[in-house]
């Protein structure tokens, strides 16, 4: 089966084909990080707008690279939920019509469920299994028991990691996005700053993110000479101790071995180095997209749209937009 799936969450516009037995057939991208730049951050109106001029000649770049017949698709997948509403209203939408038009079944897909089954386009992965989401709105833990059954662990309770990175590198004047920046700029210096890990010594598996960007700011205002590869460096290394200190209280917790480790901030390359160097001395199971699986995607919301339609989960016409949805209470909004 072959699914057209479409992803507007935040502001990547994406689209993809992909077919059940033959994997990717195409996909494209359109980033907006141009266009969100001189505001350090995402602007909602101007990411919604940017999908509305883009989706159709996304979609005429994806059918002329592919050579291939949109009628020969046999549902159109696309990110339901959460994200930013008026960018979520616009792919949606544009999901619909196209699926009206071409009188196909709709199947809406979680975007965190996109990012935990990004692993499986390169690689499935035996279950249970535990997963870090760890992106520019979510910093989340999850227990994977199979597809669709899904138990929340611990998440963050004010910023998602992503999000002190685009934050501290505005303090930085670096630009945006900032988490390509600080990773790169960290490799120029030396983590020789104190910085607190928030939550990372308690008990519970959530995370916090916003006393240490405060720390980042009171340090910067503080210091009348700093280096920001230093400051950098040193940020990027208390995100990472508290991400994989949580991870690892979660293996040990739960008692499963196998952790996947998806979203945009998974593409960091010190996150990276950490988790492998912590999977082969204690020898668990770690799985890590290639970083143009780990930011937003189609292929993503393509493959677990077909996970959904092969259990015959598909939506009314009327179905709209949810902004923030939980995982694990995802689908009984139609069902």
């Amino acid at each position: 089966m072959i699914t057209l799936a479409v992803e507007t969450s935040c502001d990547e516009t994406a689209m993809a084909l992909f077919s059940s037995e033959e994997g990717a057939i195409g996909d494209v991208i359109l980033s907006q990080a141009k266009v969100h730049s001189p505001f350090g951050g995402v602007v909602p109106e101007l990411s919604a707008r940017e999908h509305t001029r883009n989706l159709l000649p996304l979609l005429d770049l994806l059918l002329k690279e592919t050579n291939f017949n949109l009628q020969k698709i046999d549902f159109v997948s696309f990110t339901l939920t959460p994200g930013l509403i008026l960018s979520l209203v616009v792919g949606v939408s544009f999901a619909k019509a196209i699926a009206y038009t071409l009188g196909k079944p709709l199947v809406p897909v979680h975007h965190l469920e996109g990012h935990i089954y990004s692993v499986f386009l390169e690689k499935a992965v035996e279950y249970p299994f535990l997963a870090l989401i760890v992106s520019g709105g979510h910093t989340d833990l999850f227990l994977v028991r199979d597809f669709g059954s899904y138990r929340f662990l611990g998440g963050t309770l004010d910023d998602a990691a992503g999000e002190s990175y685009d934050k501290v590198a505005k303090m930085l004047g670096l630009g945006y996005p900032g988490g390509p920046i600080i990773d790169k700029l960290s490799k120029e210096g030396e983590p020789i700053y104190k910085l607190p890990r928030p939550l990372m010594e308690s008990e519970d598996l959530n995370f916090s993110f916003s006393g240490l960007k405060t720390a980042v700011m009171n340090l910067i205002r503080k210091e009348s000479k700093f280096r920001p590869e230093d400051v950098a460096a040193s940020f990027q290394e208390a995100v990472v101790d508290i991400l994989v200190s949580k991870s690892l209280k979660a293996m040990d917790t739960t008692q499963i071995n196998r952790l996947v480790v998806v979203g945009g901030v998974s593409a960091n390359s010190r996150l990276r180095e950490v988790f492998r160097e912590k999977s082969e001395e204690l020898g668990f199971e770690l799985y890590i997209p290639p970083p143009k699986l780990s930011t937003d995607n189609a292929l993503m919301i393509a493959y677990a749209g077909i996970e959904r339609f092969k259990r015959g989960i598909t939506a009314p016409v009327d179905i709209n937009a949810e902004p923030n949805v939980p995982l694990d209470k995802f689908g009984r909004l139609w069902t």
